[in-house]
């Protein structure tokens, strides 16, 4: 009995149609990137430090330079750089009062430099930044830094509601329509978030924006593969086999994911794998945004090295299999930790495809085809959609992290990443090689799929999983 592969292989494999389908596809999905990642740019945090009325004045009738004047007026500026209490308190005194000193101002207006009150910046801040960002604009600094955090997690809250909601109203309506219709509110709330009177617009509108953006993505991903198979019946073999003997349909249920010894660690071990590409794959990008020197060039080398990346993935998943490149890609995060100049080159080992579109290569061995491998059909789509939450959750965390240790450690968020990387790196390589193996079709041959060796094609009579 023909397969279902080898029927697509007789009315054609990838002709003229799909290629262009594909095509227009990708450059939708490109879209994807700044949405993600755009925080490194319009997040930024440039130096700052309070604004105290009459300074400008008292510094230009004494001929200060700048730095003398930050050394002057705002506290513990000094040779230890700016600390908290210089980006986010002032001195409490009368910069415009008459008779003060310019050799020692402080010391004019209070006597005792120890005792020089402290306050908050109630005239908000000078930024040491030629430019703008969301930061300078609403003033996410101090005590309401946590709120830039914010701003990127409702992107993945976005994320996470849209890759449930927009592919059943995909399903429901049709999937080019809602492609377009994503597409066009997605274009839409990058305007108004540009355009955003105040951060609480400017959040809303960023919700929308991840909230169709992935799912709309997504959308695309499956029309993509949905025209590479235009003439499947919709009943293959692998579907029969789902049905019992009787002829009745088994449904789904997440509790196929848990029910078994191995395919409960199966299960629990992708979670944690898709989880740890989020955290890992954003957190790098936000915290190369942290580092001194071009922000631009650091973000250009680090997208340029995704491409070697995909080479790589290519050629040694076809050879050696999926574990053991992704176990070593996750080690990257060590040298990283180690030395924080490297780190544009983690995504070169990094497997970014583990997160999907955000850079086009969704389509390479990564997290979402060992999901694929290690469940069975009949939940094959609940256990990628629990992983995919995963990784949202993932990226909803990976702000927080990356801001809030920041402001203990500046590396600290690495050393973070290097213990959750080599976690998930000895986890993966507990799940069951996929080269040479038949996907499994029940929960049995996905419970005894650790039995089989890389040349054996299993209990079923399928092509195998390349």
């Amino acid at each position: 009995m023909p397969t279902l592969d080898d029927i697509l292989e007789h009315i054609g494999e990838f002709d003229r149609f799909q290629k262009q389908t594909f095509f227009i596809l990708c450059l939708l999905s490109a879209a994807f990137t700044p949405v993600y990642v755009g925080v490194v740019f319009f997040g930024f945090t440039p130096e700052h430090h309070c604004f105290s009325p009459g300074v400008v004045e008292l510094s230009q009738r004494c001929g200060w330079s700048l730095e003398e004047q930050l050394n002057h007026t705002i506290p513990e500026w000094g040779s230890h750089g700016a600390a908290y209490s210089s980006r986010c308190s002032r001195y409490e005194v009368d910069w415009n009062a008459t008779g003060v000193s310019c050799t020692d101002p402080l010391g004019s207006l209070v006597g005792n430099w120890s005792s020089v009150p402290l306050g908050p910046c109630q005239d908000g801040w000078v930024y040491d930044y030629p430019g703008t960002s969301i930061v300078t604009e609403f003033n996410l600094v101090c005590e309401d830094s946590w709120k830039l955090d914010l701003f990127q997690s409702s992107v993945n809250v976005g994320f996470f509601i849209g890759s449930m909601i927009i592919g059943y109203i995909a399903d429901r309506f049709g999937r080019k329509l809602c492609l377009l219709i994503t597409v066009l509110i997605n274009s839409v709330s990058g305007v108004l978030v540009a355009f955003a009177p105040s951060y609480t617009w400017t959040v809303i509108f960023r919700l929308i924006q991840g909230l169709v953006s992935k799912g709309g993505w997504l959308t695309g991903y499956v029309l993509s593969y949905g025209t590479l198979q235009f003439l499947s019946p919709g009943r293959t073999p692998r579907n029969l086999k789902s049905e019992d003997e009787d002829g009745e349909k088994l449904k789904p249920s997440y509790l196929d994911l848990v029910r078994t010894p191995q395919i409960r660690k199966h299960t629990f071990i992708l979670m944690y794998s898709w989880f740890t590409s989020s955290v890992l794959y954003q957190g790098l990008i936000m915290h190369m945004g942290l580092a001194s020197g071009n922000i631009y060039l650091d973000f250009l080398y680090s997208a340029l090295v995704e491409f070697p990346a995909a080479f790589i993935l290519l050629l040694t998943v076809d050879r050696i299999g999926r574990r053991y490149p992704w176990a070593v890609a996750n080690l990257v995060p060590l040298p990283i930790s180690c030395n924080p100049h490297s780190r544009v080159l983690a995504p070169l080992l990094y497997p970014t495809p583990a997160i999907g579109g955000s850079r086009g290569l969704h389509s390479l061995p990564s997290a979402e085809p060992l999901t694929w491998a290690c469940v069975c059909v009949l939940s094959r789509n609940l256990g990628v959609l629990i992983c995919s939450s995963m990784c949202d959750i993932g990226g909803i965390m990976t702000p927080f992290i990356v801001y809030r240790l920041a402001e203990l450690w500046h590396e600290l968020p690495l050393v973070v990443f290097a213990g959750i990387a080599v976690v998930g790196g000895g986890l993966v390589l507990l799940l069951p090689e996929t080269k040479g193996k038949t996907l499994p079709e029940t929960i049995e041959d996905a419970e005894n799929m650790h039995r089989y060796g890389a040349s054996s094609t299993g209990p079923t009579d399928q092509s195998s999983f390349p």
